[in-house]
């Protein structure tokens, strides 16, 4: 059976820099940075005080179906997200085929267990070891009780929009959404839904997981916040953390011509692996990422030379870095040297869970303004680090094909392949 050709028609997201796509499209074309000291919670002692945090308040004021207000941030977050893209995507007040609307996203709930603990006091508070052991000791306790959360964000989606068919909520670490976004593309191409909502929302800049972070010595220490985030800088130390959602609509592309959709972008390609490495670490050579690009080109049944630009996952530690690099070195040869890469993780730091669903946001809307935007902070590049990853100032760009890649904790590697739309379905 032939395979469905599958277009992205809806796009939307909450992010420090904005909860309009386009006013986040502009920021990060401008070089802006969403990092600032943290809200949320008295961080006062940590040694990292800095995040990229959505403007609750603001979201919230603005979410529609208030009678089904969001219980946290993450859903906030998500649902904001999947309304804008839905709306988009012109789906608002067009009528739908319930049972061939799907919907597949990437989603952690980590604050949700932070909300249950209890006991939490000023010394507890002034000593994250103590507060992380504190977590963990009351974690094993409540997993039966945690459990049911898991699948919440892809439920409440799935009641908001009436999808009836499958729902799924991927959580693999930092390449949860885009799995989740390959995921969906693979139930569109066969044939398993007309419409899928995909892509991630996550919440982790709360204590327990500033806390674990900080003994694991992932975040960085600088103290200004617009440069701390700094991928493929030689001084780069640690990612910084951040949180929202990015979410798109995939729909069957014929399905989509029918009702006169606008089509902003073709999906053509997802691969995925694991290193089987370490808990943490990627493997040291990239082969697991290497692995994960080979097999995203070979279903998009395209050659390296053909990639444009890539939007890399680029954490700003220093392993990842390094490692990404030479997976790319590795399977695009020499073509490495001529595709633009940037990391827009040094605008809008890392927001794990939810990362791949806003940087495919930002992907499709470099295919579409012909544009690769920038990698701020990079000032002194990284010898290890010596691909061209458009330092500091956005480039006009000719973009047909382009890459999103995410690579997590433990291994976890999933990329994506999307194509300029042309008008052509044929």
């Amino acid at each position: 059976m032939t395979s469905r050709r599958v277009a992205v028609v809806g796009l939307g997201a909450a992010t420090s820099l904005g909860l309009d796509v386009e006013d986040v499209w502009q920021a990060v074309l401008d070089g802006r940075s969403g990092v600032a000291p943290i809200t949320q919670f008295p961080s006062a002692g940590f040694p990292m005080r800095i995040a990229s945090e959505v403007d609750l308040t603001r979201l919230r004021e603005r979410l529609a179906f208030a009678d089904r207000a969001p219980s946290n941030r993450t859903l906030a977050f998500a649902c904001w997200a999947a309304d804008r893209a839905w709306e988009n995507a012109g789906l608002a007040n067009q009528p739908v085929d319930v049972a061939r609307t799907a919907v597949c996203v990437g989603a952690g709930l980590f604050p949700v267990m932070e909300e249950r603990l209890d006991g939490l006091t000023p010394a507890i508070l002034d000593d994250p070891r103590a507060l992380l052991h504190r977590g963990l000791a009351r974690a094993e306790r409540r997993a039966a009780q945690e459990q049911p959360d898991l699948g919440s964000v892809s439920l409440a989606l799935a009641r908001r929009f009436g999808a009836g068919g499958p729902a799924r909520t991927v959580h693999s670490a930092c390449a949860s959404a885009t799995q989740a976004i390959g995921d969906a593309y693979r139930m569109i191409q066969a044939g398993r839904a007309d419409v899928v909502v995909t892509g991630g929302a996550d919440s982790m800049v709360s204590m327990f997981c500033v806390a674990g972070f900080t003994l694991l010595g992932a975040l960085s220490r600088n103290p200004d916040p617009a440069r701390a985030s700094r991928p493929f800088d030689r001084l780069r130390d640690g990612f910084v953390l951040g949180e929202g959602a990015g979410i798109v609509i995939l729909e069957d592309m014929a399905h989509a011509e029918r009702r006169g959709a606008r089509i902003l972008a073709e999906a053509i390609g997802y691969g995925s692996s694991m290193d089987a490495y370490r808990f943490t670490d990627m493997h040291p050579d990239g082969r697991g990422a290497a692995q994960c690009l080979q097999r995203a080109l070979d279903d998009a049944g395209i050659d390296a030379a053909a990639v444009d630009y890539i939007n890399a996952h680029g954490t700003s530690t220093p392993q990842n870095d390094r490692v990404e690099t030479r997976a790319i070195t590795n399977v695009f040869g020499e073509a490495a040297r001529s595709v633009a890469i940037s990391s827009t993780k040094s605008q809008l730091g890392h927001l794990l869970c939810a990362a791949g669903g806003i940087e495919y946001v930002l992907t499709v809307l470099a295919l579409r303004d012909q544009v690769a935007p920038p990698t701020i902070n990079l000032e002194q590049p990284d010898p290890e680090c010596d691909l061209d990853y458009v330092p500091n100032t956005c480039r006009p760009a000719r973009i047909d094909v382009a890459l999103s890649n995410s690579f997590g904790f433990g291994g976890q590697n999933a990329t994506l392949v999307v194509r300029r739309w042309t008008g052509d379905a044929a």
